[in-house]
């Protein structure tokens, strides 16, 4: 009887290092296939900066089966943000699913102090031009003020956000946010309760008529008085400089691409 517990506590062990053992290497081999996601030749970031953003962009590309790819240079050639982009497609090949794959790039041109964002392949069908040119117009005043940390973190979270919206869908559109939607769940769920407590308390059968006395009863005296009438004109101001432009085209290697350029 005393060796019982005592077996049970070793076939016990046993089952966990049996269900656990698979699982170590499986950790081991995730670490090892960590790419390098963040190519900052200009020096913009700190090395914890640079280290946290590739975690990031890792964990995002692995659940988009998209790299994201975040791209600085100076540009000592002056070449365009475009060209760039492109150049650093066909030259190195990123992608998710293959060499010259999924891919979604933020390009930073400091040279000439402009940004292109470029979708390949799953990236252009759901990072399309509209997209990209929502992504550059939400992340130009960071990188105006110099907070390029908080501007491509805001890159990562937008192409991840994209990348699960069927293209084609505008992202801004109000039924595709988190707080509109628990409010809209909230409010239901609110006049589903009070509906129930309304009626819970009977009905209520007392109404105008009761104590009416129709014989006896008539309008008085009724009148209209026209006072004026007021018309009130707004002028609307349009913007023609919104320092957006661009769009995608196909690399010197043959490879479809969307596209966005903005300066910052």
């Amino acid at each position: 009887m005393k060796k019982r517990p005592l077996a049970a506590i070793t076939v016990l062990i046993a089952l966990i290092v049996t269900l656990f053992a698979p699982i170590l290497p499986m950790s081991s081999a995730s670490a090892a296939e960590n790419k390098n996601l963040i190519f900052d030749e200009a020096g913009l970031l700190s090395e914890q900066d640079r280290n946290e953003l590739n975690a990031l962009a890792n964990q995002y590309s692995a659940e988009r089966q998209t790299d994201l790819i975040i791209y600085t240079t100076n540009n000592e050639e002056q070449k365009s943000d475009k060209l760039l982009t492109e150049e650093f497609y066909d030259n190195r090949a990123p992608g998710y699913d293959k060499p010259h794959g999924n891919t979604v790039i933020l390009t930073l041109d400091m040279y000439h102090r402009k940004m292109y964002v470029a979708g390949f392949y799953k990236g252009e069908e759901y990072v399309d031009n509209s997209r990209a040119a929502k992504i550059t117009a939400k992340i130009a005043s960071e990188l105006t003020d110099g907070n390029y940390r908080m501007a491509f973190e805001k890159f990562l979270n937008l192409s991840y956000e994209y990348l699960d919206l069927k293209p084609g869908v505008n992202p801004d559109n109000i039924l595709f946010k988190t707080w509109f939607q628990v409010a809209a769940s909230l409010a239901i769920g609110g006049g589903v309760v009070g509906v129930m407590m309304y009626r819970s308390g009977g009905r209520v059968t007392v109404n105008r008529s009761t104590y009416e006395d129709s014989s006896n009863s008539h309008v008085v005296d009724r009148q209209d008085r026209y006072i004026r009438t007021t018309v009130t004109k707004t002028k609307i101001e349009k913007s023609n400089n919104n320092g957006g432009g661009g769009g995608g085209g196909t690399t010197a290697g043959g490879h479809s691409h969307s596209g966005s350029s903005r300066s910052f």
